[in-house]
């Protein structure tokens, strides 16, 4: 497993943006697959975007166009910069990671979780 820990949270303005980092510790991140989950009061965590170890990316449809994922194996962090936000994506934000692949849109899939950081959107 390897230790994460989420930043980059706070209150913002609908249309605005916001970038998460994810800082990971213990062992390198160049083999896992990394992710962003969101969890909104009173609903199911849902994936957000994922990207392999391999490079590639994948997105849920609700944040295709606004949200991108990235990773710099070097530093050890996972980014997740957020354009054009809205209500709905008010939640806690998760960094997730596994060393093994899987279904990558599943929470199921990821052995190591960060504690989240909240995001607001205010309209």
């Amino acid at each position: 497993q390897v230790q994460l820990v989420e930043s980059g949270g706070g209150l913002v303005q609908a249309g605005a943006s916001l970038r998460l980092s994810c800082a990971a510790s213990g062992r390198t991140i160049t083999n896992f697959y990394m992710a962003w989950f969101r969890q909104a009061p009173g609903k199911e965590r849902e994936f957000v975007a994922a990207a392999t170890k391999f490079g590639d990316t994948y997105y849920a449809d609700s944040v295709k166009g606004r949200f991108t994922i990235s990773r710099d194996n070097a530093k050890n962090t996972l980014g997740l910069q957020m354009n054009s936000l809205n209500s709905e994506d008010t939640a806690v934000y998760y960094c997730a990671a596994s060393g093994t692949s899987g279904i990558l849109s599943r929470p199921t899939a990821y052995d190591s979780w960060g504690k989240g950081t909240q995001v607001t959107v205010s309209s």
